[in-house]
Order: C-alpha cells, then structure tokens, then sequence
C-alpha cells in the first residue's frame, strides 16, 4: 500500500527509586535512558521523520541545569539523539550535562511523523517553555492533532498572548503554559496567606502543583484526538488521552517505574510483562505522576461516544499487540465467501499472496478461512518489497518509473493464463501504488485473474486527527464516486453539496452524498478502471472488506470515520466540509453562481 504518514509515538518513564537502587540491582546509572531507548526503537514505525528526547533531574542544584532536551531529524534521529547524549556531545554544546541526564528521573520521548506538511526541527517535539522558576517550565509533546486550532489560536490572543508560532503544538504549549502560570501563581498566594517566605515558598509551590487543575482548565479548549505528553521543572509528569479515545496510551507502574508508551507490546518487550500487566489509558483520563512520586489517574473530562480508531487496528500498530494480532486475522478470515465468490469457486487453480508487509497478519486469516470451506490452499510470496521511494527525484516521468521498481515479483510462483491470483493488502488510499507498481508487475506473471482484496472498507474520507492521509480528491474511493456522478449527469448533486458545505459546515457532514447514488460495487468497477495501468489485459475485481465486518473485527474501536463519514467531533464534521468546498473551488474550479 501507499505509504501513510500517521500519529506519531510516545514513551515516558519516571523512576521511583533512588538512583542507587537502579545501578545497585541493574549495574547501571543510565537504566531509565536505555529503557527509553527501547522504547522509541521499538516505536519506529509510528515516526521516521524526527525523534525528540526530554528528561527532568530532581537532584541539581540553583545554577545546574536540571531540564534536558535533544531532537533531530530524519530516519535515524533516534540513534542520532541517543549517541549524542552517551558521548556528551549535546547540540546546545552543554557537554557536561551527560551525567545529570543519565541520573534523571523523568525521561519522555517522541517520535514524529507530519501531520501538517510543516518540516524542520522546530516542529519537531518535545516543545519546551523556559522560566526561572522550577515549576513554570513546561515540556510537551504529543500524538495529536486538533482541529479547531484558529478557535484556541483566537482565545489565546484575546487574552493577550502573542503565540510565536501558529501550530497545534506551540499553541497547545502556550495554553497549557499560561494555566501552569496560573497554578503557580495560585500556589504562590496560598504560600504567602501560610507565612512562608523565600526558598520555603518555592519548595511549598513545587511539592503542590495539581496538574489536574493545569489539565482541566487546558484541554476542555480543543478538539480533536491526542495523547498529550509533559513534564515540568518541579517533577510533574502526566499524560491524558481526548475523551472520545481516538488516539491510543498504555502504561505499566509498580514500585520501580511508571511508564507509557502509544502501544502496549512496546511495554511488554521492554520490560518483559504480560500482556494484562498493561493498562489502557482510558478516554478523557489522565495520568499524573508528582514530584514525590505519587501516581494518580484523574478523569480530565467525561468520556464521550467511544471513537477508538480502528484503522490503528487495521495498519498502524504493531501487529505484534495479541488483540490486534488476531484482529487482523478475522479480518483476512471475514473476507473468504466474497474471494470464493469473485473466483467463481475455483480454489484449485488460484494463488494466494499478499503485499509486504502490513498485510501478511490479513493474509494468515485469508489463507484460514479458505483452508476451512476448501481443505487445501496454493500459498506463495508473490510480491517482494525491494525499497522506497526516494524523494530526491523531482521529475514525474522518472519518480513514476522508480515506483514501478519498489515492488518485485517471484517468477514463476503461479501457472501463466491457468491461475487466478488473490492478492491481500490492508487498505487502498490513493490507488498510486496499483497503479504505478504492483497491477504492472502481477500482470507479468499473466494471470488469468487478479483478485485485489483490502482487509479494510472503501477509504472515502480524509483523517483530521493526526494522520496525514491524503486530500479528499486524492482518495481513490471518491474520485471515482465523483466521475461516475459526471457521467450520470450529476453535477447539480455536487452543486447542492457544495452549497450545504458553505452554508451549514458545522451541521453535519455533506460529502456523504456524494457516495450515496452508487453501491460499493459500483465504485469498485469505477477504481479499477481508474487504476488499470495502459494496456493491461489481465481482468481485476476488487475485494474490500464491509463496514459490518470491521466492526465485527475489531468490536472495540468503533471509530470509521474513514470509511463512513462519521466524524466523533464536531471540529472533523467542520474540515471535511471544508475540503470538499476546497476540493470544488480549487479541482474543479467550479463556483455557486
């Protein structure tokens, strides 16, 4: 499949003990710092464009720095980060501070992957607001995206803040910076109103801050789906997740560690537990951890309608995770009477196969569920992924002939015009790669029949919740919606959509329509003529999987706003009705007289 960019990953530990403890029983000063390390290694799939490395030290003295952070860009950022910090070279030239972060006691890291298409290491995270007093430093990061940013944006003004720059991520800092502000300063009055004075003021401000407040009175402003990350100065650790639980959190604490991660094997692997040793950070819930190591959950908000996503499920995660591991094989088994169906039966003389990597979990409950109605089942790695496109290439005509080279095929591995071909992948977004690279390489094999099967539903709308995937008109499921409506005189359909998106954004979403004249068959007849590469001759049928069997799947994580239209927030209802007036105005260049 294309590859999608998608939410990033997220990892925090907090040591309980003392720093002797963890050198005593595990031989090293530098535990947590290596856990970590794991811990974003093993999260790589959720973020090659950057890494960032945050870490508090409860134990420096006034004028030693005790708040840390490191990022750098690029594939190898993790390893880059890591290295920097174990041969104290820092990129703040702050050589001698490897020993102090080795020893701290809070470590958070990210792994990022654009949302926005906004580049360079200023947007990577962590994102990190400085002040002179311990407990008004903040440092965030997050797996998020929010979708009413101008309305937080506008807030923030009114207030008197003049934000730097305009993203969710340093807005997001600015607002939860001015509530920390708040807190402290809270904090500060009541110090006074006890008869403390000087330092004994600080101590009292840093051993009371109630993040919760700091949360309640911050996150109640967006909309969106996020896993907000963050440490403070004073030893504040927290992490909350957005009440409808669209974007994932587990965590683990007893009475060495407490820790978090964006996926639970990544906890299991790293510290060798069970899976039920794991716990999910429930919808609107956070986790707080204070400076004196007391771990709390607080409920931040009322959860709302569960909107778990399922294409997290489907794609995203690891496979590894035993849910999703046998998720992803009922999703391949669920799909077995339509294959059967579009090879008319013969099961005998057809090869089954999938495309690397993400959909080899799919293929096992194919290749299931095929064995059970047949008995027998012709298994082969067609396809080969070689390498990935490179984006150094600027010209079209070369770009489109390096695709068709990322994929390569075993000769051989079926019976030319005899056998039909059932080959599994786990979504179809753009359709660029079909068509570029795998219909021209399975085409070699001459089949007498391809099978393309998806082990999730049409892909009809764009995600505006922290996963870059694709422009409305760039989906392939509503391009061809779109062409058929012109070819059956539709316009006005698209002219009345367009209308109740301009005038009604907020009320629901419109776009629906545009699918509503057509069956799923109809639109997959309209993809694969759309997607057959120029003279191909070899007949494709699509498979996609039913909207009833994704929730039949994955019975938890009910969130199909990519495949239904049914955004959880109003802000989602508001951006779709807002490409599809972008789409009409600047695609078609059409306008409401």
């Amino acid at each position: 499949m294309e590859q999608l960019k998608h939410e990033c990953g997220v990892a925090m530990i907090r040591l309980l003990k003392p720093q002797e403890y963890y050198e005593k029983k595990y031989g090293t000063i530098a535990y947590g710092f290596n856990k970590l390390y794991l811990m974003m290694e093993k999260q790589h799939n959720r973020g090659q464009e950057g890494a960032g490395f945050a870490a508090v030290n409860l134990c420096t003295e006034p004028g030693s720095e005790y708040m840390f952070r490191e990022k750098a860009e690029g594939k190898d950022a993790i390893t880059e980060i890591f290295k920097r910090i174990g041969n104290g070279k820092l990129s703040d030239g702050n050589d001698d501070a490897q020993f102090s972060i080795l020893n701290s006691q809070l470590l958070m890291g990210h792994l990022r992957y654009s949302t926005t298409g906004k580049s360079g290491l200023t947007y990577v995270h962590p994102f990190l607001r400085r002040n002179n007093w311990r407990a008004k430093n903040l440092c965030l990061c997050g797996n998020f995206n929010m979708t009413n940013i101008e309305e937080v944006f506008s807030f923030l003004t009114s207030q008197g803040q003049s934000p730097r720059i305009y993203s969710d991520s340093y807005i997001t800092l600015e607002l939860m910076g001015h509530r920390l502000d708040r807190e402290v300063e809270r904090l500060y009055e009541e110090a006074k109103a006890r008869g403390l004075q000087g330092t004994d003021i600080t101590l009292y401000i840093d051993n009371h801050v109630e993040m919760a407040n700091v949360l309640r009175t911050t996150m109640t402003h967006f909309d969106g789906g996020y896993v907000m990350c963050g440490l403070t100065g004073s030893g504040e650790m927290f992490a909350v997740r957005d009440p409808w639980g669209i974007r994932p959190a587990f965590y683990y604490h007893d009475d060495e560690v407490m820790v978090l991660a964006s996926e639970r094997p990544v906890i299991q692997t790293t510290f060798n537990l069970d899976t039920d040793n794991i716990k999910e950070l429930l919808p609107g819930q956070a986790i707080i951890v204070h400076k004196n190591g007391e771990i709390c959950l607080e409920q931040i908000q009322e959860p709302k309608q569960n909107a778990r996503c399922s294409f997290e499920r489907i794609y995203f995660s690891r496979g590894s995770d035993r849910d999703i591991y046998s998720e992803r094989k009922k999703l391949g088994q669920q799909l077995t009477p339509a294959i059967i169906k579009a090879i008319n039966g013969d099961v005998t003389n057809t090869v089954f196969s999938y495309i690397p990597n993400t959909a080899e979990v799919a293929y096992y409950g194919m290749t299931d569920g095929v064995r059970q109605l047949n008995g027998d089942v012709r298994a082969e790695k067609v396809v080969w992924k070689d390498i990935k496109l490179r984006t150094f290439i600027t010209d079209n005509s070369e770009r489109n002939d390096l695709a068709a080279h990322v994929y390569d095929i075993s000769y051989g591995s079926l019976k030319p015009y005899e056998d039909n071909l059932v080959i599994i992948d786990d979504s179809i977004v753009r359709g660029t790669t079909l068509k570029e690279s795998i219909f021209k390489i399975l085409d070699r094999l001459h089949p007498k029949k391809i099978v393309m099967v998806s082990s999730s539903p049409q892909i009809r709308y764009p995600d505006f919740y922290g996963i870059d995937m694709a422009r409305l008109e760039e989906l392939c499921a509503f391009r061809a919606a779109i062409e058929l409506l012109k070819e059956k005189d539709g316009l006005h359909l698209i002219q009345d959509v367009y209308r109740k998106c301009k005038e009604e954004p907020c009320a629901e979403n419109h776009v629906r329509k545009i699918y509503a004249p057509f069956t799923v068959e109809e639109i997959n007849t309209k993809i694969v003529e759309m997607l057959r590469p120029e003279g191909m001759q070899t007949p494709i049928e699509l498979v996609y999987q039913s909207i009833e069997g994704l929730h039949e799947a994955c019975p938890n994580h009910p969130g199909d706003w990519y495949f239904t239209g049914r955004y959880p927030t109003p802000g989602g209802v508001r951006l779709v009705n807002r490409a599809f007036v972008n789409y009409v105005e600047k695609v078609l260049k059409l306008q409401l007289k």
